[in-house]
């Protein structure tokens, strides 16, 4: 195979630990553009709430950056050898610690709250926007957890918490045998739904960025709520489980907002479920924070 497909060794390293890295994704210096266009619209949008949650929440669909990467090569390659050629968007993210918060993400499973079947057919590929270390909040994976299956998470809702419940797993995690994902700008990782996984805080004085990408394969299904919407990137959809996400122009215009408001009220139904006084606001309404 040409392009930046994975070698078998780096392929059963993956299946056998739960995670990759680090995996090649785009240059320092488009790193750098992508930060640059992310901090702008930021900036941009901070004393509009709802604006700026949708940077967070769908940047794929309006920050121009995000959305011509999740069709990138150098992303979809290295997913497409451990997921196989047909692969939709589920979702995507950015993780941003500010310099000395004690903003941190608690030990967890990705898919324990997302209402999808099958946590073999989703892949994470979490992409580093300047420099990833220990001393800035680097993630932190348990290796071979996602061996475990799905186990029960706790709410904590603590305003700290960067998960959208401040779930934690209900589970003990001995984080000596945690591994530090150390990145350099343009890196990513790669890890499976089922992955024990974390950050701490950001004690330094550098804004710590990471867009998370999250993959599947079109017979996943959605399980939990009545919709839920994806973006083919690679290959076929032979399974219509998963509705096509609007993409509105990328000046924020006020028609395209209002369909992605649509959407997320929609998947606030399973995302949520349970705890839907809890879900937080966007635009007039609510907001999905996967």
């Amino acid at each position: 195979m040409t392009g930046r497909f994975l070698d078998r060794a780096r392929a059963e390293a993956y299946r056998e630990r739960g995670y990759l890295f680090p995996v090649p994704a785009v240059s320092s210096a488009e790193a750098r553009d992508l930060r640059q266009e992310t901090e702008d619209l930021l900036g941009r949008t901070r004393d509009q709430p709802h604006v700026f949650q949708y940077t967070f929440n769908v940047p794929h669909l309006v920050l121009p950056g995000v959305h011509a990467l999740v069709r990138d090569s150098r992303i979809l390659d290295p997913v497409e050898s451990l997921m196989g050629p047909n692969l939709l968007l589920w979702s995507a993210g950015f993780f941003i610690k500010e310099p000395h918060t004690t903003d941190f993400v608690g030990w967890h499973q990705d898919l324990r709250y997302w209402g999808l079947d099958d946590d073999s057919r989703e892949i994470t590929a979490w992409i580093a926007l300047g420099d990833v270390t220990r001393d800035n909040g680097a993630m932190r994976f348990i290796p071979e957890s996602h061996r475990h299956g799905m186990v029960e998470h706790r709410d904590t809702w603590l305003d700290s918490n960067q998960l959208s419940r401040g779930q934690e797993l209900a589970v003990d995690v001995d984080e000596n045998q945690a591994v530090d994902v150390e990145l350099k700008s343009g890196e990513m990782s790669l890890h499976h739904g089922s992955l024990y996984h974390s950050s701490p805080a950001n004690p330094s004085a550098s804004r710590r960025i990471g867009l998370a990408l999250r993959f599947i394969t079109p017979e996943m299904r959605q399980v939990v709520g009545e919709a839920d919407y994806a973006t083919l990137v690679r290959g076929e959809d032979g399974f219509g489980h998963f509705r096509p996400e609007p993409e509105p122009a990328f000046d924020l215009d006020p028609a395209g907002l209002l369909e992605i408001d649509a959407m997320l009220r929609e998947m606030n139904a399973y995302y949520y479920a349970g705890a839907e006084e809890k879900a937080p606001e966007v635009g007039a309404r609510r907001v999905r924070t996967r």
